[in-house]
């Protein structure tokens, strides 16, 4: 068997490789229009998927929201950089010209939308009375709450005026077509990007039943927006009737990309599925459970085995320390492998951000916590302080990608050797 923390990063690799907008996105275009066409886009991948487009199009005319750091040489789509996972006043200014720029389509005009996770924090446009500030105290506490991206993202439609159909509605009744890269389990485009041009069922009932069950502390604002009627906008309604929503490139792809590799190296590959949803160190220690168990039915020849996971873990945050779901599930999954000989992984997010931290994951294997006592640091104690990329990088095992310009979410590897 090859070097197994090479063959995890080969894996993780060609997972974010195949969904490169500059690889896929093409194939998804349908000719370029006649009449009058405007590229509007959101997300950490968006602008990378501008690039794309002009790459099979030429110049185009339109306007693209993405991460700091994220933007792409384009030849007429304008590309703003603004902040995620909290916004700020960039992104709120760039929503506020898009919004602009749509209105001004008519009958025979395009919009072409491209979204991709980060939408969510790049397209700023709070409802009601909400503040700037408030808005980024609501999405703050969001990502501290331990909630599911799909409930955070029902109460990010409610407060907002730009999400949940409010973009496509917005360019009624010019005609629509949304590419989307997902980074959601189930690959619910409405849950991309909190769905700017796919409608939304739910009521404002419904999400502040969410604020309730998972303790989200909100500002007056917020809770008056949600106290009184909602932009979203309800499918069917006339406004999406000139939508189509397109989801070119999601997790179980990468997923099977990689287990192509995997497989092409004479490794057994079980996969467990690309939407798996919650807290990371549960995850983690069932994963471990499940490894171990495997291992013990290998025969001393048998072929080693992958277990590929993907899908959106969270973090439900206890502790001041700096980490993020994939670092905690790489933590956890240390700590409950207690040195289990013959068994690595590697747990990173696609789009080289894990968390808040400009890193994408990390490794681990059955030296992790040998070293970790050699370099004076306490494993249990980051986990209790959600700590885990301060513990890794003191161990040098951290996974740093820079920016990879897609996001189809988690990516999880588990190599199993017989022992």
């Amino acid at each position: 068997m090859p070097d197994p923390f090479i063959l995890l990063r080969r894996l993780f690799d060609r997972a974010v490789a195949v969904a490169d907008p500059m690889q896929s996105l093409a194939a998804c275009l349908p000719d370029r229009p006649a009449g009058r066409l405007v590229v509007i886009g959101a997300g950490k991948a968006s602008a990378r998927m501008a690039e794309a487009v002009e790459a099979a199009w030429g110049p185009c005319e339109g306007l693209v929201i993405t991460r700091y750091g994220y933007a792409r040489p384009c030849q007429g789509i304008e590309i703003v950089e603004a902040a995620h996972p909290v916004p700020d006043e960039a992104g709120l200014r760039a929503t506020a010209r898009m919004l602009r720029l749509v209105e001004e389509l008519g009958e025979g005009d395009m919009a072409l939308a491209l979204i991709s996770g980060g939408a969510s924090a790049l397209l700023v446009q709070p409802a009601g009375a909400i503040t700037l500030a408030e808005k980024q105290a609501v999405n703050a506490a969001l990502l501290a709450s331990g909630a599911p991206i799909g409930q955070m993202n029902v109460l990010r439609k409610h407060l907002s005026r730009v999400k949940g159909g409010q973009l496509a509605a917005a360019a009624y009744p010019a005609r629509m077509l949304a590419l989307m890269i997902s980074d959601v389990p189930g690959d619910d485009p409405g849950m991309i990007g909190s769905g700017p041009t796919v409608g939304e069922p739910s009521t404002p009932a419904d999400a502040l039943g969410i604020v309730t069950r998972y303790g989200i502390d909100l500002p007056e604002t917020a809770l008056a927006t949600l106290a009184g009627r909602s932009g979203v906008v309800p499918p069917g309604d006339s406004r999406l009737s000139r939508v189509e929503n397109v989801i070119y490139a999601a997790p179980g792809q990468s997923l099977a990309a990689a287990a192509k590799v995997a497989s092409a190296e004479g490794i057994e590959v079980r996969n467990l599925g690309d939407a798996l949803e919650g807290e990371a160190r549960d995850i983690a220690r069932a994963h471990a459970a499940q490894a171990l168990e495997v291992q013990a039915s290998l025969a001393p020849d048998a072929a080693p085995v992958l277990l590929l996971s993907g899908g959106e873990l969270t973090v439900t945050r206890r502790g001041s320390g700096v980490g993020g779901p994939n670092a905690e599930y790489a933590l956890a999954l240390a700590i409950a492998l207690n040195r289990a000989p013959g068994i690595h992984a590697i747990a990173c997010d696609t789009d080289g951000v894990d968390g808040a931290a400009e890193v994408a994951g990390a490794k681990i294997g059955p030296d992790t916590l040998a070293q970790a006592r050699a370099v004076g640091v306490d494993p249990q104690t980051a986990l209790a302080g959600n700590d885990a990329h301060s513990f890794f990088a003191a161990l040098g095992d951290q996974v740093v990608t820079g920016p990879t310009l897609t996001n189809v979410n988690d990516f999880r590897g588990i190599l199993i050797a017989p022992v």
